[in-house]
Protein backbone atom coordinates (compact mmCIF):
# COMPACT_ATOMS: atom_id res chain seq x y z
CA UNK A 1 0.00 0.00 0.00
CA UNK A 2 1.03 3.23 -0.80
CA UNK A 3 2.45 5.34 2.58
CA UNK A 4 0.65 8.33 1.91
CA UNK A 5 -2.69 6.39 1.70
CA UNK A 6 -1.62 4.26 4.73
CA UNK A 7 -1.07 7.72 6.44
CA UNK A 8 -4.49 9.31 5.61
CA UNK A 9 -6.74 5.54 6.26
CA UNK A 10 -4.49 5.60 9.77
CA UNK A 11 -5.48 9.12 10.66
CA UNK A 12 -8.89 8.49 9.75
CA UNK A 13 -9.46 5.17 12.08
CA UNK A 14 -7.16 7.34 14.80
CA UNK A 15 -10.09 9.89 14.71
CA UNK A 16 -13.16 7.44 14.73
CA UNK A 17 -11.83 6.22 17.92
CA UNK A 18 -10.94 9.18 19.41
CA UNK A 19 -14.50 10.57 19.37
CA UNK A 20 -16.24 7.56 20.16
CA UNK A 21 -13.88 7.67 23.07
CA UNK A 22 -14.44 11.06 24.18
CA UNK A 23 -18.53 10.66 23.72
CA UNK A 24 -18.71 7.31 26.01
CA UNK A 25 -16.06 8.25 28.44
CA UNK A 26 -16.34 12.00 28.67
CA UNK A 27 -12.48 12.06 27.90
CA UNK A 28 -10.64 14.31 25.36
CA UNK A 29 -8.76 10.73 23.33
CA UNK A 30 -5.47 12.50 23.24
CA UNK A 31 -3.89 9.07 24.98
CA UNK A 32 -4.99 7.28 21.69
CA UNK A 33 -4.10 9.99 19.33
CA UNK A 34 -0.71 10.91 20.98
CA UNK A 35 1.09 7.88 20.79
CA UNK A 36 -0.34 7.28 17.13
CA UNK A 37 0.63 10.88 15.34
CA UNK A 38 3.71 10.53 17.12
CA UNK A 39 4.70 6.97 15.52
CA UNK A 40 3.13 8.06 12.32
CA UNK A 41 6.02 11.08 12.28
CA UNK A 42 8.85 9.18 13.01
CA UNK A 43 7.74 6.49 10.27
CA UNK A 44 8.49 9.51 7.81
CA UNK A 45 11.55 10.91 9.08
CA UNK A 46 9.79 13.80 11.40
CA UNK A 47 12.79 14.71 14.36
CA UNK A 48 11.66 12.90 17.50
CA UNK A 49 10.94 16.31 19.77
CA UNK A 50 9.43 18.05 16.35
CA UNK A 51 6.92 14.71 16.27
CA UNK A 52 6.28 14.91 20.27
CA UNK A 53 5.52 18.26 20.06
CA UNK A 54 3.14 18.13 16.65
CA UNK A 55 1.61 15.10 18.18
CA UNK A 56 0.72 17.27 21.10
CA UNK A 57 -0.50 20.38 19.83
CA UNK A 58 -2.37 18.77 17.18
CA UNK A 59 -4.10 16.18 19.81
CA UNK A 60 -5.46 19.36 21.37
CA UNK A 61 -7.03 21.03 18.30
CA UNK A 62 -8.74 17.88 17.16
CA UNK A 63 -9.97 17.60 21.08
CA UNK A 64 -11.80 20.66 21.01
CA UNK A 65 -14.30 20.12 17.84
CA UNK A 66 -14.83 16.52 19.11
CA UNK A 67 -15.63 17.54 22.88
CA UNK A 68 -17.56 20.24 21.61
CA UNK A 69 -19.53 17.75 19.76
CA UNK A 70 -19.95 15.40 22.87
CA UNK A 71 -20.55 17.88 25.28
CA UNK A 72 -23.85 18.95 22.95
CA UNK A 73 -25.35 15.74 23.10
CA UNK A 74 -24.31 15.63 26.89
CA UNK A 75 -26.20 19.26 27.38
CA UNK A 76 -29.16 17.58 25.11
CA UNK A 77 -29.46 14.62 27.79
CA UNK A 78 -29.14 17.07 30.95
CA UNK A 79 -25.86 15.83 32.19
CA UNK A 80 -23.93 19.20 31.77
CA UNK A 81 -23.40 19.95 35.41
CA UNK A 82 -23.09 24.01 34.57
CA UNK A 83 -21.76 25.78 38.02
CA UNK A 84 -18.60 23.04 38.41
CA UNK A 85 -18.44 23.42 34.66
CA UNK A 86 -17.75 27.37 34.42
CA UNK A 87 -15.27 26.85 37.29
CA UNK A 88 -13.29 23.93 35.73
CA UNK A 89 -13.23 25.80 32.55
CA UNK A 90 -12.16 29.16 33.67
CA UNK A 91 -8.88 27.80 35.28
CA UNK A 92 -8.51 25.12 33.06
CA UNK A 93 -8.00 27.94 30.04
CA UNK A 94 -4.90 29.12 31.72
CA UNK A 95 -3.37 25.74 33.02
CA UNK A 96 -4.12 25.01 29.98
CA UNK A 97 -1.55 27.44 28.62
CA UNK A 98 0.84 26.69 31.27
CA UNK A 99 1.12 23.45 30.38
CA UNK A 100 1.27 23.85 26.90
CA UNK A 101 4.35 26.12 27.31
CA UNK A 102 6.58 23.63 29.81
CA UNK A 103 5.75 21.02 27.16
CA UNK A 104 7.05 23.45 24.15
CA UNK A 105 10.52 24.12 25.72
CA UNK A 106 11.75 20.81 28.00
CA UNK A 107 11.48 17.13 27.24
CA UNK A 108 8.67 15.14 28.70
CA UNK A 109 9.48 12.07 29.20
CA UNK A 110 10.03 13.22 33.10
CA UNK A 111 6.08 14.39 33.13
CA UNK A 112 4.96 11.24 31.36
CA UNK A 113 6.49 8.76 33.86
CA UNK A 114 4.67 10.93 37.04
CA UNK A 115 1.69 11.01 35.19
CA UNK A 116 1.52 7.33 34.20
CA UNK A 117 2.12 6.70 38.07
CA UNK A 118 -0.78 9.43 39.29
CA UNK A 119 -3.38 7.75 36.64
CA UNK A 120 -2.63 4.01 37.97
CA UNK A 121 -3.36 5.56 41.79
CA UNK A 122 -6.61 7.06 40.40
CA UNK A 123 -7.33 3.78 39.30
CA UNK A 124 -6.92 2.31 42.61
CA UNK A 125 -8.76 4.89 44.35
CA UNK A 126 -11.71 4.05 41.79
CA UNK A 127 -11.28 0.61 42.74
CA UNK A 128 -11.79 0.62 46.06
CA UNK A 129 -13.94 3.48 46.54
CA UNK A 130 -16.38 1.31 43.98
CA UNK A 131 -19.63 0.91 46.41
CA UNK A 132 -19.18 4.26 47.63
CA UNK A 133 -20.64 6.44 44.39
CA UNK A 134 -22.85 9.08 45.36
CA UNK A 135 -23.04 7.86 49.17
CA UNK A 136 -24.27 11.17 51.09
CA UNK A 137 -24.98 14.61 49.69
CA UNK A 138 -23.21 16.03 46.17
CA UNK A 139 -20.42 18.59 47.43
CA UNK A 140 -19.95 22.18 46.19
CA UNK A 141 -17.02 23.55 47.13
CA UNK A 142 -15.63 26.36 44.80
CA UNK A 143 -11.86 26.25 45.78
CA UNK A 144 -11.79 22.06 44.94
CA UNK A 145 -12.89 23.22 41.47
CA UNK A 146 -10.55 26.49 41.00
CA UNK A 147 -7.43 24.15 41.74
CA UNK A 148 -8.31 20.97 40.07
CA UNK A 149 -9.21 23.24 36.81
CA UNK A 150 -6.00 24.77 36.87
CA UNK A 151 -4.66 21.12 37.40
CA UNK A 152 -6.37 19.30 34.85
CA UNK A 153 -5.05 22.34 32.35
CA UNK A 154 -1.56 22.07 33.15
CA UNK A 155 -1.64 18.27 32.79
CA UNK A 156 -3.76 18.44 29.34
CA UNK A 157 -1.22 21.01 27.89
CA UNK A 158 1.62 18.81 29.59
CA UNK A 159 0.46 15.87 27.44
CA UNK A 160 -2.15 16.78 24.72
CA UNK A 161 -4.94 15.31 26.81
CA UNK A 162 -8.27 16.77 27.46
CA UNK A 163 -7.91 15.62 31.18
CA UNK A 164 -11.48 13.73 31.54
CA UNK A 165 -8.65 11.11 33.24
CA UNK A 166 -8.16 13.22 36.06
CA UNK A 167 -11.85 15.22 36.33
CA UNK A 168 -14.41 11.95 36.21
CA UNK A 169 -12.52 10.28 39.66
CA UNK A 170 -12.49 13.68 41.06
CA UNK A 171 -16.15 14.22 40.53
CA UNK A 172 -17.50 10.89 41.32
CA UNK A 173 -15.00 10.27 44.25
CA UNK A 174 -14.71 13.83 45.98
CA UNK A 175 -17.73 15.54 44.58
CA UNK A 176 -20.16 12.64 44.78
CA UNK A 177 -21.38 13.09 41.26
CA UNK A 178 -23.25 10.06 38.83
CA UNK A 179 -20.76 8.83 36.44
CA UNK A 180 -23.19 10.43 33.81
CA UNK A 181 -22.81 13.65 34.91
CA UNK A 182 -18.84 13.31 35.56
CA UNK A 183 -18.69 12.40 32.13
CA UNK A 184 -21.23 15.04 30.61
CA UNK A 185 -19.66 17.59 32.47
CA UNK A 186 -15.95 16.37 31.56
CA UNK A 187 -16.79 16.54 28.12
CA UNK A 188 -18.19 20.36 28.79
CA UNK A 189 -14.89 21.35 30.28
CA UNK A 190 -12.38 19.59 28.15
CA UNK A 191 -13.64 22.29 25.37
CA UNK A 192 -12.40 24.93 27.33
CA UNK A 193 -8.71 23.14 28.57
CA UNK A 194 -7.69 22.44 25.06
CA UNK A 195 -7.87 25.95 24.27
CA UNK A 196 -5.21 27.26 26.51
CA UNK A 197 -2.95 24.75 25.12
CA UNK A 198 -4.07 24.81 21.89
CA UNK A 199 -3.21 28.82 21.89
CA UNK A 200 0.16 28.02 23.64
CA UNK A 201 1.64 25.03 21.50
CA UNK A 202 0.72 27.44 18.38
CA UNK A 203 3.02 30.71 19.60
CA UNK A 204 5.41 28.21 20.98
CA UNK A 205 5.88 27.09 16.93
CA UNK A 206 5.91 29.70 15.53
CA UNK A 207 9.04 29.96 13.16
CA UNK A 208 10.21 26.74 13.89
CA UNK A 209 12.29 24.25 11.33
CA UNK A 210 11.12 21.13 10.06
CA UNK A 211 7.82 21.17 11.15
CA UNK A 212 5.21 19.50 8.59
CA UNK A 213 3.50 21.27 5.57
CA UNK A 214 0.72 23.13 6.50
CA UNK A 215 1.40 23.63 9.76
CA UNK A 216 0.58 26.60 12.02
CA UNK A 217 2.93 26.40 15.16
CA UNK A 218 3.05 23.08 16.39
CA UNK A 219 -0.36 22.08 15.20
CA UNK A 220 -0.86 20.76 11.76
CA UNK A 221 -4.02 21.70 10.13
CA UNK A 222 -3.80 18.73 7.43
CA UNK A 223 -4.06 15.55 10.01
CA UNK A 224 -6.35 18.22 12.27
CA UNK A 225 -8.99 17.98 9.26
CA UNK A 226 -8.52 14.58 8.19
CA UNK A 227 -9.03 13.65 11.78
CA UNK A 228 -11.87 16.07 12.60
CA UNK A 229 -14.26 14.94 10.18
CA UNK A 230 -14.87 11.30 11.75
CA UNK A 231 -14.24 12.06 15.41
CA UNK A 232 -17.29 14.90 15.44
CA UNK A 233 -19.86 12.57 14.04
CA UNK A 234 -18.10 9.94 16.02
CA UNK A 235 -18.68 11.65 19.03
CA UNK A 236 -22.27 11.80 19.11
CA UNK A 237 -22.71 8.33 18.37
CA UNK A 238 -20.26 7.86 21.90
CA UNK A 239 -22.97 9.84 23.74
CA UNK A 240 -26.12 7.86 22.59
CA UNK A 241 -23.91 4.45 23.56
CA UNK A 242 -22.80 6.11 27.09
CA UNK A 243 -26.49 6.71 28.04
CA UNK A 244 -27.41 3.66 27.33
CA UNK A 245 -25.44 2.07 29.23
CA UNK A 246 -25.38 1.59 33.57
CA UNK A 247 -23.37 4.05 35.72
CA UNK A 248 -21.61 1.19 37.12
CA UNK A 249 -20.54 -0.66 33.34
CA UNK A 250 -18.96 2.86 32.63
CA UNK A 251 -17.24 3.27 35.78
CA UNK A 252 -15.83 -0.11 35.06
CA UNK A 253 -14.70 0.97 31.41
CA UNK A 254 -13.12 3.68 32.70
CA UNK A 255 -11.13 2.09 35.18
CA UNK A 256 -9.65 -0.57 32.67
CA UNK A 257 -9.43 2.54 30.58
CA UNK A 258 -7.06 4.14 33.42
CA UNK A 259 -5.49 1.24 33.67
CA UNK A 260 -3.88 1.05 30.59
CA UNK A 261 -3.60 4.65 30.07
CA UNK A 262 -1.04 4.55 32.86
CA UNK A 263 0.88 1.57 31.93
CA UNK A 264 1.26 2.77 28.49
CA UNK A 265 2.70 6.36 30.02
CA UNK A 266 5.55 4.24 32.08
CA UNK A 267 6.50 1.97 28.91
CA UNK A 268 4.86 -1.44 30.16
CA UNK A 269 2.43 -1.51 27.20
Amino acid sequence: MDSYIFYIIMLLITGAGVGFASGLLGVGGGFILVPILYWLMISIGIDPTIAIRVSLGTSLAVILPTALSGAYGHYKKEAVLIKPATYLAVTGIIGGFIGGTIASNIPGNFMTLIFGFAILAIAFIMIITSNQENQGEKKDNISYYILTGLFIGIMSGLLGIGGGVIMIPFMTIFMKYSMHEAIGTSTAVIVFTSIGGIISYVFNGLGVYGLLPYSVGYVNLLQFTLLVVVSVPMAQLGVKVAHRLPSKKLKYIFVALLVYIGLNMIGIV
